[in-house]
């Protein structure tokens, strides 16, 4: 099985995850454009288990449906790296730019669509939804 090391900016946080994304996404919701300071959030969802070195600086925040997501940033560089949801620890989500890897797959699913920016395109095949289907 192979593995993949996303890391922060500095290198001081990494997370190491096997096998292949569960899925690949991008969000355009209001609190992940502030989160990231982009007009959206790429992100890559692995399975459990999963291995972090450095040290992290948590922030949990409360999403729209009432889920909780405890969001990792490295405390020397800021670069949010990665983010679990209470309650679902079997899996983790990853910042696809903490990979540094341009081959890394294209998204499939992009949420908060009513938030995209104008100028925003999404690659071909990828499943748009208004709001968050989960």
């Amino acid at each position: 099985m192979s593995s993949r090391t996303g890391s922060c900016y500095c290198g001081q946080l990494r997370i190491q995850v096997e096998g292949e994304p569960r899925g690949v996404g991008i969000c355009h919701c209001l609190a992940c454009q502030q989160r990231t300071g982009s007009v959206f959030a790429a992100l890559a969802s692995f399975s459990a288990p999963f291995k972090v070195f450095g040290t992290a600086t948590e922030y949990v925040r409360a999403g729209d449906q009432g889920a909780r997501f405890k969001f990792r940033f490295c405390p020397v560089c800021g670069t949010n790296v990665f983010h679990t949801e209470e309650g679902h620890e079997e899996s983790v989500g990853v910042a696809v730019g903490a990979f540094a890897d341009p081959s890394f797959p294209a998204p499939r699913v992009s949420v908060y669509d009513c938030r995209r920016h104008p100028w925003v395109q999404l690659p071909p095949g990828t499943k748009a939804f208004d709001k968050d289907p989960a």
